[in-house]
This record gives structure tokens, sequence and C-alpha cells, in this order.
């Protein structure tokens, strides 16, 4: 971490002290949960967005309560749909292209010149705590703070992946409601700790990041450990997933998983309530992108790939509303700084959300949140032979969605490898190893099941669409087409509507300084294992003042 960071570090320790103790002598405490993979899945949308999709079929209480207690955003999107850029945006309160060496998934580097937002609140006197998984870069355990010295996970990890852990419990001979509280009794205990650790009455940050969500889970967990019956999904899977068994008991099994964190969160608020610190704390719950190992998942910028459950419960945020402003998790930065009372730093290009949360509106709250902007490079650094990134960027409104493509003739999902020849994988390896094949793609059975259908007359150009190459714009009038599958990019009835989404989109990433427009994106099309690289702009040329 550089002289200028731990500078501007001490600057705000001072100023953000006398500040937040001015303006409110009780600052909030902030809990925020943060899952792996877990798109906009909770049952809290199936009331809202009506009939027809998993939203009936999941069952997320916790999330439930703090949408009923709190707030429940209908339209939340992250910056990238793919872990690590999606993060650094995150913790930076910046779109991802604006965080240097930290916009990648594969050898991403923190440079220490961006601010984060745990640093921030660290520096004005929060007490900070992570369980799980941040991504250490700005995260409490960066330096000066020293390695693991706000990790909090002495009393176990197996949440970490629980179906494979209850699985074996009740193999071993435990009651299945059991095996399940022996781990949320984990994430209790290690919530303990973190609150023992704190001074009195000092505020405090906490990030719970589990990666259960995350691949691989136990095939038919789903039913077996949450009674989700795969069957139930039939009809109400989008249409870009194939409605077959395999498919639908794979996306039981990541709805199990979803149900998971959802209880394990639940083991927090009961110890926040039982320590009085509730109604005193922002707790906000969603995950960094869409479902993984399915067709227009993660790493995909269509809605089920970048659009995320999200809602917030503050005390001193009307409860009961349903907000449809756009809305992306780098407003989060901002808005955690704000209510502890902190300057905003000015390279933030998050918005804080603090108005809209102690609006009493439903609906459009604020007029001007009607725009969000989506975009991805490189996810894993061998999904094509030569090692480039697929760069995409969008902007999403509540009519449309506007994708450009820079590079239409690589491979979205990475190459097909092996797909040719003696060599084909087997269903199996597909499953277990991520790389075998279209290597962007987390590996599964949905993934596996359609690869071997490939050259069938029936799925064929299912598996081309989803699989293949995309042209340079994609253009979805989400009116008519709220699941994205028509492109009208180049119909002449929408040529108004796209012209102005692209000004919109290329003014935003010319606004701040996207490494993409420079050079022809040489910061990005440089291979990674070809030497120092990604020695580029950190997101344009403003210094700075309050970081």
């Amino acid at each position: 971490m550089n002289r200028c960071w731990l500078l501007s570090g001490l600057l705000v320790l001072l100023v953000g002290n006398s500040f937040a103790h001015a303006a409110d002598a009780k600052r909030p405490n902030i809990l925020f949960a943060f899952a792996d993979d877990w798109g906009r899945y909770a049952s809290a949308y199936a009331a809202v967005d009506g009939p027809g999709t998993p939203n009936d079929v999941v069952r997320t209480p916790n999330f439930d309560r703090l949408a009923r207690e709190g707030v429940l955003f209908r339209r939340a999107f992250v910056s990238a749909p793919s872990c690590t850029p999606c993060r650094s945006a995150l913790l930076s309160g910046q779109h991802f292209w604006r965080t240097g060496r930290a916009s990648i998934l594969r050898g991403a580097i923190w440079d220490g010149s961006q601010p984060a937002f745990p640093l921030l609140l660290g520096d004005a006197g929060y007490h900070l705590g992570e369980t799980y998984k941040v991504w250490s870069p700005g995260s409490p355990n960066d330096a000066p703070y020293g390695s693991g010295k706000f990790a909090y996970e002495k009393a176990g990890g197996r949440v970490n992946q629980f179906s494979q852990n209850v699985t074996k419990m009740v193999a071993n001979g435990m009651a299945l409601e059991d095996a399940k509280h022996a781990l949320y009794d984990e994430v209790t205990n290690n919530f303990d700790a973190f609150l023992a650790a704190r001074k009195p009455d000092q505020p405090f940050c906490y990030w719970f990041g589990p990666t259960n969500v995350h691949r691989k889970w136990i095939k038919g967990s789903g039913k077996k450990l949450w009674g989700i019956e795969p069957e139930s999904l039939q009809g109400k899977l989008p249409a870009f997933l194939p409605d077959v068994p395999e498919v639908r008991e794979d996306f039981a099994d990541y709805l199990g998983e979803a149900q998971a964190f959802d209880a394990s969160l639940g083991a927090l608020l009961k110890k926040l309530e039982a320590t009085g610190e509730l109604d005193n704390t922002i707790i906000v719950m969603s995950g960094d992108h869409g479902p993984p190992g399915f067709p227009h998942g993660k790493c995909n910028l269509y809605d089920f790939g970048s659009s995320v459950s999200l809602a917030i419960r503050w005390g001193n945020a009307k409860s009961g509303r349903v907000v449809d402003d756009l809305v992306s998790l780098t407003d989060l930065a901002p808005t955690f700084l704000e209510a502890a009372g902190l300057p905003i730093p000015e390279r933030m290009t998050g918005r804080s959300l603090v108005k809209l949360l102690k609006s009493e509106k439903s609906g459009q709250v604020e007029p001007e949140r009607t725009a969000v902007f989506i975009g991805r490079e490189r996810h894993v650094e061998s999904a094509r032979a030569d090692y480039m990134p697929y760069p995409q960027r969008a902007i999403r409104t509540p009519d449309f969605l506007y994708i450009i493509n820079f590079k239409p003739g690589r491979w979205p999902l990475g190459d097909p490898y092996r797909l040719d020849g003696d060599n084909v994988p087997t269903a199996s390896a597909i499953t277990e190893e991520t790389r075998v094949t279209l290597p962007d793609e987390d590996a599964g059975p949905t993934k596996a099941w359609l690869v071997g259908v490939r050259n069938e007359p029936k799925w064929k150009a299912h598996y081309e669409w989803v699989y293949g190459k995309r042209p340079r714009e994609e253009l979805y009038d989400l009116r008519q087409d709220p699941q994205q599958l028509k492109n009208v990019a180049a119909e002449a009835a929408y040529a108004s509507s796209r012209a102005k989404l692209e000004e919109q989109l290329m003014g935003e990433l010319q606004r701040t300084g996207d490494p993409r427009l420079i050079d022809d994106g040489k910061f990005y099309e440089t291979p990674p294992m070809a030497g120092p690289v990604n020695d580029q702009p950190t997101g344009g040329k403003k210094k700075n003042k309050k970081s």
C-alpha cells in the first residue's frame, strides 16, 4: 500500500471522525451478507414479479424479512458478472473498469490507489471483520492492517461446502436438522468472536461471505436437504435453459444452496436481536452475479447473469417498500460511508442510497436513477487459446438492455475445446472440470447435458444460441421481451433507440476513463502471461482529493 494512500487515509480518519461524531453520536453498524453466484432468486420477488418463475419455488425467509422490514430492490445490478471485478467495484464504489488490475479475475492486483469502504470505515473508528470470502485487496486484511487480522473463522467454515458437509454428517448418522444447525453454530460462533473483539459502543462493519452458492454441490441436494422438487420448476425456468429433468434438478440444487445461505444469515439476525443491535445496524443481503454453470448466467450481461437480489434493512428506513430505481452494487460503498457520517471520495462513481432508504415512497423514488452500466473483460485467463478477454459493455434502462461486444469474432464463453474429433470429453468430465470446454462457464450438469446434445436436431440451434458467437451489438426491448430472447439491434424500428443508448453508454465510458477505449483496449488485450502488462490507468486522470 503506497504512502499516498496512507496519508489520505489519515486525512479521512481526522476529517471523518469529527464529521461523524458531530453528525451522529451513535453511528450505525453494518452487516453485509454477500453470497457467491447468488442471482435474483428469493421468495420475496415472487409477489412483486408475478407467478411463473423459480421465485415461486425458492424459500428465503430471512431475505424476505429484510425486505418486509426494510426495502426490497427490484432492479439491482452488478458492475461486472464475475467475482473479482464485481467485488473490486463494490469495495471501491466505482465501475469495475476504473479499478486497474483489480478489474480482472486472474492476475488481479489492488494497487493501493483506490478508495475502499472497509478501510475508510476502519480509519474512522469502526471495528472491522470478515468471515469467509471477500477478495482480500481492499478488504480489512489488506496492508497496513496485516494478513488475517480481521478474519473471524476459527469456529469453522463448513458452511462453504454446505451440501457436501451436511450430506456427509447425515450419512454418518446425524439427523438432517441437527447437521444443518451444526453449520449454523459455526456461523454464529465466528460472529460472536467478532463482536467480542470490539470496544464498548464501537460501531462495527462485518462482511459475511459464504461461498456455498458457488459450485460444486451434491447432485440431488436441493430435494434431499431442502425438499425442493425439481419438477416444481417445470414451466418456470427461463427459455434459454432447457426445461428438461437434468436441468431442473441442477437448478433445484442451486436454489437449495441459496436457501442455505439465507438460513445462515438468520443465525446472525438472531444474534443482533439478542444483543439489542438490530435496529442500529444496516443489514444488506445480496450476491456477486447470477447463477454459475447455466447459460446466460455468470459471465453474461443479460439480466440472468447481472441482476441480483438486494434487500436493505435499517432502523431509519420505512419498512415494506419495493423500489423500482435502477441501482448498482457500486452504490453500496458511498451508502455505507454516508450512513457513517463520512465524506464520499470524489472518484466513486456509485451514488449513495441513503436518501432512497430514508424516503417513504415506493416505485421509482429518485427520477434520475434510470440506468446502470455493466461490463466484463477477462474471466478465466485460459478461456481462449490466445488468452484474450471477451470485452463487453452494456447499459440497462427500464425499457432496454443494450450491449456492445467489442470483439465479436471471439467465443463469448471461451473456446469450445475438444468438442470435435476423437477426444470429446465425457459428461462427467464436463460436470467436474470447468476448463474442459467453454471455460468461462462453470462446470456442472446443465452445461454437460447441453454440450452432450449439441448435435441433436432438437437442441443444435439452442446450443449455438447460448454458446455461439454474438454480433457486435445486442438490443433487447424489455417491454416486449423481458427474458432478452430476441436481439432487435438491426431492426429499423429500433434505430433511434439503439443510437441513443449507444451514445449514452459510450459517453459514460469516456467520462469515466474506461481503458477499453484507449489504444484499442491494450490494457486488457495484452495477455496476462506476457509480462508487466496491466500497468495502465486505474480509471481516468482525475485525482481523488478525499481518499
